[in-house]
């Protein structure tokens, strides 16, 4: 019968730094994507600009109102927000791209026939890439 043999004395044991090596760059590398993480949460959630509809009024054939509450975060943001407007079927038959002011404004939209909605697609800054 043969002796069962240790797979170290077999195989030669690894260098013991390799182990040490290997949690160091295990370390750095969490450490960068928590930044990485840490800062794009950040970055999301104090965006310069944010914009939300209160509601809106179709005022006849060629003209919608909308309510819309904008939130600036300095005084001096220059952003840019546009309301759209939509017929029955679905279509875009008036849209408004405006510089907002902080607080609440009353908006009118030039609509080509009736609508029956308005969307608020959001507002921008500049370095703010999504509307919000």
């Amino acid at each position: 019968m043969t002796q069962p043999t240790d797979l170290a004395d077999r195989y030669g044991a690894p260098a013991p730094w390799r182990r040490r090596v290997l949690i160091a760059g295990s370390v750095v590398v969490a450490a960068a994507f928590l930044g990485w993480l840490g800062w794009t949460i950040w970055d999301q959630s104090t965006p310069q600009v944010r914009s939300d509809i209160v509601g809106y009024k179709i005022v006849d054939q060629h003209q919608a109102t909308a309510t819309v509450e904008v939130r600036l975060a300095d005084d001096g943001v220059v952003a840019s927000c546009t309301l759209r407007a939509f017929a029955e079927d679905h279509t875009v038959v008036g849209e408004r791209v405006f510089v907002p002011r902080d607080g609440q404004s009353d908006l009118d939209v030039r609509t080509e026939r009736l609508a029956t909605s308005v969307e608020l697609l959001g507002c921008t800054a500049p370095g703010q890439s999504h509307p919000r």
